[in-house]
């Protein structure tokens, strides 16, 4: 099977709707209609350092998708990489997806000067964390989140 990465386009509406729902149902985060018109928008504004890579096979079915952003670093005055969101289907794990997407996104990550890219990922899952041990070095930081009142 050949995978051809390339950036999110209008006509892939669908298909990364049905890639992003599946997303978030594996993380169990609820996902609606108006939270798809919002990351919808988010890609496809100029002004937004949001970006989305799309993983195809040769018939340009969508695989896969990858969203990230720009995240400016202050201790090093600088822009670094922040992926947000990473889905295969589950069908086309162990392919070679998400190899393909992850040097699509260290190609784009070095065309804007990224030193780094950083993601989050949730404690048990387990799979992708084998992939990313393999990609990336784990990194000292424990991450927190506060609800705002």
């Amino acid at each position: 099977m050949k995978i051809v990465v390339s950036e999110l386009c209008l006509q892939d509406r669908s298909e990364w709707e049905a890639l992003y729902y599946a997303y978030a149902e594996f993380y169990k985060v609820p996902m609606d209609q108006n939270i798809l018109d919002t990351v919808w928008l988010w890609i496809f504004d100029q002004d937004n350092a949001f970006y989305a890579l799309v993983a195809k096979d040769d018939t340009g079915r969508c695989l896969g998708l990858m969203h990230y952003r720009a995240m400016p670093s202050p201790l090093r005055g600088k822009l670094v990489g922040f992926l947000d969101d990473l889905f295969i289907k589950p069908e086309y794990r162990g392919k070679g997806v998400v190899d393909a997407l992850y040097q699509a996104l260290n190609s784009d990550a070095a065309d804007k000067g990224w030193p780094f890219i950083r993601w989050i990922t949730a404690e048990n899952n387990y799979r992708g964390r084998g992939v990313y041990d393999k990609l990336s070095d784990k990194t000292q930081w424990v991450t927190y989140q506060m609800p705002v009142a």
